[in-house]
Parts: C-alpha cells; structure tokens; sequence
C-alpha cells in the first residue's frame, strides 16, 4: 500500500495556508490588560505586538517611580498571556490539539 505523496504535499500546503491567514486574523485582532485598578492599561494585538500603553495621571508619582514600573510590566504581561490564549484558540484546532513550542515553524507565535 503506497502513500500518496502528492496528496500529502496538497494538505500540507492547505494547512499552511489556513495557519498563515489565521495568524493574520490574530495580527489584525486586540487584546486589552490593565493593573493598578485601571491605572495603567496596555492593548496588543493577537500576534503579541504591544499596540498601545495608557497611564492615568494619577499613576506617575515621582516619588515611587517602582510602582508604576510594576504597574505597567504587570499589564503588560497580562495583555501579552491574552494573546497568546486568543492565538492557541485560534490555531488550536489546525494543529490536531498539539501543544507545539512557541515559534515552531509559527513566525509571529
């Protein structure tokens, strides 16, 4: 019983195809995280590409500068873990439920 590789060779292609526009779906698509009670707020699109940082007024005290440094990494991680859940939800189910590593022939991931 032999394999069929030009079958093989057409879903593999097909596959790529519907990875490559999923993953422009996800550049076009925004998360939103924020941290210190709305102080600081950080969108990124679903590719991960942080797209806008927001800090209210409030939040800038020249006194305890690490505050909102801690503000901002924390949002900034929460926008960045949005992401990449609204990615695997996406490719999820192309790639058969594999938890495959990040960037594993995924540019963007």
């Amino acid at each position: 019983m032999g394999m069929d590789f030009n079958k093989l060779m057409q879903q593999a292609q097909q596959m790529q195809e519907q990875v490559q526009r999923a993953q422009e779906e996800l550049a076009n698509e925004t998360v939103e995280a924020s941290a210190g009670g709305g102080m600081v707020t950080v969108k990124a699109t679903g590719a991960g590409e942080l797209t806008e940082i927001k800090i209210a007024p409030e939040a800038i005290d020249p006194d305890d500068p690490e505050l909102l440094a801690d503000m901002i990494l924390a949002a900034v991680n929460e926008a960045l873990r949005s992401a990449e859940q609204l990615g695997k939800s996406k490719l999820g189910g192309m790639m058969g439920g594999l938890d495959l590593p990040p960037g594993l022939g995924l540019p963007g991931l």
